[in-house]
């Protein structure tokens, strides 16, 4: 008898041998041993409780930064769904003005409740792709704000079913990094993020020029995973993509052909143009890695999360 035969008993939905591409924006991968789709965090803390400790737990998001691999995924992937959706303004009366967000909210729809809130100080979020557990993962950010500056608190469960409440200097966050999560397995629930007061229609305003800017110049509408690599330091990773000149370069490494490549709208964007395999998007990937440290001597390191087995 396999684990898999002693599952906790749970609310939610327990699948055996699930595709994981459908739940990806590259919509590629293969399946998870068993994904786990809980009620709520109850339900979650449960299951953890109860699963054998030594079976791996991963969470996926809403996979928007996240290239599953062919061969699928070992142990137990967490998808948190409507339980962890919700999103409560609190202390504008106090002048506080701080919002919750849980996990499963995306980052975008944070921006908005905030906005109509009249919380301000979380428009960035308007132009991140994603969820707030990722965001708390990897201190989620654009055009020059980043989830550490906003946070107040974080609250996660760790792989034994316990919560954990983590200030925002226990988070240890740096650059598209938080220490603390990557230090132990954890699943993030949901967060306290600490605005300032304004005028509703202003911050609005803010967002909407922030959506502008990004649908001028990011492929948004294409199967993708947002940035591709991290920005090493004093330099952008599109401008070396670029000048190594894979920019709308199609390749493959299954034969097939023209499967994945970097978006001629930005250079950092990997896309699946429509019949590429996780293999043609990681090798894309690494191709392009090894090809500006030999031409320019730097080393790209990958933003976009990549988990499970090759094929």
């Amino acid at each position: 008898m396999s684990w898999r035969d002693r599952l906790p008993a749970v609310r939610g939905k327990l699948l055996k041998d699930e595709p994981l591409g459908p739940f990806t924006w590259f919509r590629v991968g293969g399946p998870a041993e068993v994904l786990f789709l809980p009620e709520d965090e109850v339900d979650l803390a449960n299951f953890l409780k109860g699963l054998d400790p030594g079976v791996p737990v991963t969470p996926l998001g809403v996979g928007s930064n996240t290239l599953v691999r062919d061969g699928g995924v070992e142990g137990v992937v967490v998808r948190l769904g409507r339980g962890f959706g919700r999103v409560e303004p609190s202390g504008k009366d106090r002048g506080e003005a701080r919002i919750f967000a849980g996990a499963a909210v995306l980052d975008a729809t944070l921006a908005r409740e905030a906005g109509r809130a009249g919380i301000a100080g979380l428009e960035f979020y308007r132009g991140v792709p994603g969820s707030i557990g990722g965001a708390c993962v990897m201190n989620a950010g654009c055009y020059g704000t980043e989830t550490k500056d906003v946070l107040v608190e974080a609250y996660a469960l760790a792989r034994s079913g316990e919560p954990l409440t983590l200030s925002n200097a226990e988070m240890a966050f740096s650059y598209r990094r938080s220490a603390r999560a990557a230090a132990e397995p954890l699943i993030f629930t949901g967060a306290l993020f600490q605005g300032t007061p304004d005028d509703p229609a202003v911050i609005e305003a803010r967002m909407a020029e922030i959506t502008a800017r990004r649908e001028a110049t990011q492929p948004i509408r294409e199967k993708t995973g947002g940035s591709t690599f991290k920005n090493p330091s004093g330099q952008s990773s599109w401008k070396l993509v670029d000048a190594a000149g894979w920019r709308g370069k199609a390749f493959s490494v299954n034969g097939k052909g023209g499967g994945a490549m970097f978006s001629a709208l930005h250079a950092n964007f990997l896309i699946n143009t429509g019949d590429a395999s996780a293999a043609d998007l990681e090798g894309l990937g690494e191709a392009v890695r090894a090809d500006v440290k030999s031409k320019f001597g730097v080393d790209l390191e990958w933003e976009i999360r990549r988990i499970g087995r090759p094929a």
